[in-house]
């Protein structure tokens, strides 16, 4: 039986024919704007729709005036709770500007 995990390569595969996958620039957990290269805030403030994975995205970036589409488990009860889901959902939450 596969698990989320074995399917991540495939994701990755297939996005890349679609997307351009960019890396922040920074070693932060999240996206946090001020510590990114400046390759990726001219990619980010041009972009019409983003995908963010990870919690941490969704931490950092969840109030940012941006067409952002979030992918991620919410891994602690506060996160849950912001979002409306169970603690170890997997959560798509979308939001256009």
């Amino acid at each position: 039986m596969k698990t989320y995990l074995d399917c991540i390569p495939c994701f990755y595969r297939q996005v890349s024919e679609v997307a351009k996958i960019v890396s922040s620039g920074s070693d932060a957990p999240g996206t946090i704007l001020k510590y990114c290269s400046s390759e990726f805030m001219k990619l980010y403030q041009n972009a019409e729709l983003i995908i963010s994975k990870g919690q941490g995205n969704y931490e950092s970036l969840s109030e940012e005036d941006k067409s952002i589409f979030f992918l991620f488990r919410a891994k602690c009860p506060v996160i849950a709770k912001d979002v409306g889901c169970n603690l170890g959902d997997v959560v798509l939450l979308g939001r256009r500007k």
